[in-house]
């Protein structure tokens, strides 16, 4: 297994610089999730490392090797890496077994045993070995495609938006096989996605990119709890604002007073919290009651939007609850509202664009 050490990397396009300064570690048989908005610089990362932009300054080592330094530039091919793109990018014209042969020695192409213990990693059947392309699924072909790639058994696997192309069904299906695989092949592994569930779900470290430069790193749980300022935390994910008051420990809310995670602040601040955190119960005429608006049923789970009947309004006063789809209320219902946990305190802005 092998480590991947990006450090001080700075690259551009042109006079316009897209990297500045990055730094990311990622250690021996664990994966790391890149995760951004569009144009962040996330992709340009990932090509740096896999040799296909050149950086303007800093170093990349895979392992013991620097592949990229001062005056350095290791050919793609040399690096030992596997890349997976969101499109396979298979040869339509080679079987699975063709295609997963392409990417061995010439001399080991036609071992059908390697390429039946390649498709078991990857959770597909030997039976497939001899239909095209286009007689599979777009989950399967993802399958296929890592298989090709896992074939050299490459020191680090780079993944490029490889579930992007697939519907909701496939993609989650395809997802946990492509990460079982990359397990059971000990594989050290950098996604690159904008889908906060596939971040959060598919990786041991998350590191939240914006305009070229980290802005957080940890583990999944640790930065979905526990962002370091608003804008991340409402990247990660549906976001429950509310104006307050901070006295050390705690801030007084329109829904109580709640205790405050980190360091003790003093002053109004916006309380941020989870819908998740949000418990509905039946009404019982109390001091925290909310009034139904809206519910986006999703099956599994639901939204609710909720109003609070008296106290502040606006932007920062919109409630959002998640909830298990049966449990969930009907609009117009009246219901207590309770925060579990400990909630986030930033300081208070004007105009805010969470919803």
């Amino acid at each position: 297994m092998t480590r991947l050490v990006v450090s001080g990397v700075s690259a551009s396009y042109g006079h316009t610089e897209v990297l500045h300064g990055v730094d990311l570690t990622v250690e021996a048989g664990t994966t790391t999730a890149i995760l951004g908005a569009s144009g962040c610089g996330k992709t340009t990362l990932l090509r740096v490392v896999a040799g296909f932009h050149t950086a303007d300054a800093g170093e990349v080592r895979i392992g013991d090797r620097a592949v990229v330094g001062a005056g350095l530039s290791t050919p793609p091919d040399r690096r030992g890496i596997g890349y997976l793109s969101q499109e396979g990018n298979l040869f339509p014209h080679l079987t699975v077994a063709g295609n997963i042969g392409f990417g061995l020695p010439r001399s080991s192409r036609r071992d059908r045993a390697r390429t039946a213990e390649l498709l078991e990693l990857v959770g597909l059947p030997l039976a497939l070995a001899d239909r095209r392309p286009e007689q599979l699924s777009g989950g399967q072909q993802q399958r296929v495609a890592l298989a090709r790639a896992l074939a050299r058994r490459p020191e680090l696997m780079l993944l490029d938006e490889p579930f992007g192309s697939l519907d909701a069904g496939l993609r989650a299906s395809t997802r946990r096989a492509v990460a079982d695989a990359l397990s059971a092949a000990g594989a050290t592994v950098l996604l690159v996605t904008h889908d906060q569930d596939e971040a959060l779900s598919f990786a041991h470290q998350v590191a939240i990119m914006n305009a070229g430069r980290f802005v957080q790193t940890g583990p999944p749980q640790q930065v979905y709890s526990s962002p370091v300022d608003r804008a991340t935390a409402g990247f990660l994910g549906e976001l429950v604002l509310l104006p307050g008051k901070a006295l050390g420990t705690h801030v007084s809310t329109p829904l109580g007073t709640l205790p405050i995670a980190g360091a003790e602040l003093t002053g109004p601040v916006d309380v941020a919290f989870r819908p998740e955190q949000i418990i509905l119960s039946p009404s019982t005429g109390g001091d925290h009651e909310g009034v139904v608006d809206t519910v986006d049923y999703f099956g599994h789970d639901a939204l609710v939007r909720l109003r609070l009947p008296s106290g502040p309004t606006g932007p920062r006063c919109v409630l959002l609850s998640r909830v298990i789809g049966d449990d969930a209320p009907t609009p117009g219902q009246r219901v207590d509202i309770t925060v579990r946990g400990s909630v986030l305190a930033f300081a208070p802005t004007a105009v805010d664009d969470h919803r």
